[in-house]
């Protein structure tokens, strides 16, 4: 699991969406709040039912303003919250809540928004082997805060960046000239302990694939009918992963063709972000 406290670069991710938005100062609270002594406590409310993720992150950008904030947590992260529920009690100073809120929420929304969507994906899939992962169609600067989203919701982790995985695509293909040269190229740079995948369109690329003795195959936006009978080839052989297209209306008659893994990129890319709000208590 991706680790979310003590970690440099959330902080860094932190540091950078709070200087956006108070940049020289927030004029409305300094205005407002004239002694940063004043303190309040505020109660962070569900307004629909979600999969809580991110927070950790989200008290984070509070502690990040000021260490004189605490926390009563009546959920933890993972839970199933219902419309309604309130998730946490957040006490301290009035100015460093109202700086702070935005922020933190938005992390936190986007977060268990993603974590829901994953829940929903593996719910229709549950009586089926096959995993649902990420991609790396994420949001710029914040694939560690994504990719632990789809952790906490139930996923699985694909490569994290072009540093962790090779993978294969067309366009690789293209500049190689084709799927063999591509694979012999990966084989001669890689280390051996680092497995090779590659991305196939069509029945002939995935038996030139397993040919050249690839270890993971990629089912590139193909029929339902043609997975079907990549699935009769490779069975066996390879790993096989589907990927292009994939919705929740679809998913279930994609993970019963007997595939290993579906990768989704709408859970990332076009995640909708739930509803949370916070309120200060009078």
């Amino acid at each position: 699991m991706i680790e979310i406290e003590n970690n440099p670069l959330i902080k860094e991710i932190i540091s950078l969406a709070l200087r956006e938005d108070i940049g020289a100062g927030d004029i409305t609270t300094d205005a407002i709040i004239r002694s940063e002594k004043s303190k309040t406590k505020a109660r962070l409310i569900a307004k629909e039912e979600f999969v809580l993720a991110g927070l950790p992150l989200f008290k984070a950008v509070f502690k990040h303003l000021s260490k004189d904030i605490s926390f009563e947590e009546l959920h933890k992260e993972g839970d199933i919250v219902k419309c309604g529920d309130v998730i946490c009690y957040i006490k301290g100073p009035v100015s460093v809540i109202l700086k702070a809120e935005r922020t933190a929420l938005n992390f936190l929304q986007r977060m268990s928004g993603i974590a829901t969507a994953v829940r929903r994906f593996i719910e229709k899939i549950s009586h089926t082997k096959a995993k649902i992962l990420d991609t790396r169609k994420t949001a710029p600067g914040m694939r560690i805060l994504d990719k632990y989203a789809v952790r906490i919701g139930g996923g699985l982790n694909h490569r994290f960046g072009l540093f962790d995985g090779i993978l294969i695509k067309d366009n690789h293909i293209s500049a190689a000239g084709s799927i063999k040269e591509a694979i012999r190229r990966a084989k001669a740079y890689a280390p051996h302990t680092l497995k090779i995948e590659v991305e196939v369109e069509d029945l002939s690329q995935l038996k030139e694939a397993l040919d050249s003795g690839v270890d993971i195959v990629l089912l590139d936006n193909m029929g339902l009918d043609e997975i079907k009978k990549a699935v009769q080839i490779a069975k066996g052989k390879v790993l096989i992963e589907v990927s292009g297209g994939i919705k929740l209306d679809n998913v279930e008659e994609i993970a019963a063709t007997g595939v290993d893994f579906i990768s989704v990129g709408e859970i990332t890319h076009s995640v909708r972000g739930v509803d949370i709000s916070l309120e200060l208590q009078r």
